[in-house]
């Protein structure tokens, strides 16, 4: 809804004769905007569990915020090992392989820290999901930002490289408004905050893996 906004907003100034922050032509590309989704998406993520889950830490189980930096460790390990081998991943697998893995790798991980933490109040509890997020979503960030840097001649990187960047913080806002707002709501507190948050994290995860699987197996830089 944004994006198409954004879109219309760019056409009138052209049209009025203005010069376009963006020139629309850059929406125009199937493939470039599938990946865009699929970046959006993986922020949204990434900072939505961040989050909400530092809110359930903090609110609901007391940790203080030293042990609540602790255990996100585990995201951080899944980030750093995914992002060291991402460049052997890329010469051994296509893009679209590694970004649809990534999204079901993440959403499992969503999935385990909504199932083990209602299972336990361990702190082992969120580990696993938390290591799988990070893993996942350090896998597709930067197949995503090759397809999308990719669908476009050199004339234009500085543009498309732009643009990334603004979808990729956009996401990270969204993240934080839904989700967080869903985690504070005064309607479900507690742990079902806290499942409806993660809930509707599945959701846009879901919306990601449908972007990344219409995405081309075969991509072919402009000249």
């Amino acid at each position: 809804m944004f994006l198409a906004s954004f879109f219309l907003f760019i056409r009138r100034r052209e049209r009025a004769g203005k010069e376009p922050l963006l020139s629309t032509r850059l929406f125009r590309n199937r493939t470039c905007n599938l990946a865009l989704v699929t970046q959006n998406v993986q922020w949204l993520i990434l900072l939505g569990t961040s989050f909400v889950v530092s809110v359930f830490l903090q609110t609901e189980r007391g940790y203080s915020a030293i042990k609540t930096g602790v255990i996100f460790t585990a995201a951080t390990v899944g980030i750093l090992i995914s992002s060291f081998a991402a460049e052997r991943w890329a010469r051994k697998y296509a893009q679209k392989t590694l970004i649809v893995t990534g999204f079901v790798v993440t959403i499992v991980g969503i999935a385990l820290l909504l199932g083990l933490v209602k299972a336990s109040s361990s702190d082992w509890a969120f580990v696993p999901g938390l290591f799988l997020i990070g893993f996942g979503v350090g896998a597709m960030l930067t197949p995503s930002v090759n397809v999308v840097q990719s669908s476009f001649p050199v004339a234009l990187q500085g543009e498309i490289s732009g643009l990334s960047r603004s979808v990729s913080n956009l996401g990270s806002s969204f993240g934080t408004a839904i989700a967080g707002t869903i985690i504070v709501s005064v309607v479900a507190p507690g742990y079902r905050s806290y499942a409806w948050a993660m809930v509707s994290l599945i959701l846009f995860g879901l919306i990601g893996l449908g972007a990344a699987l219409l995405l081309p197996s075969k991509l072919e830089r402009p000249a």
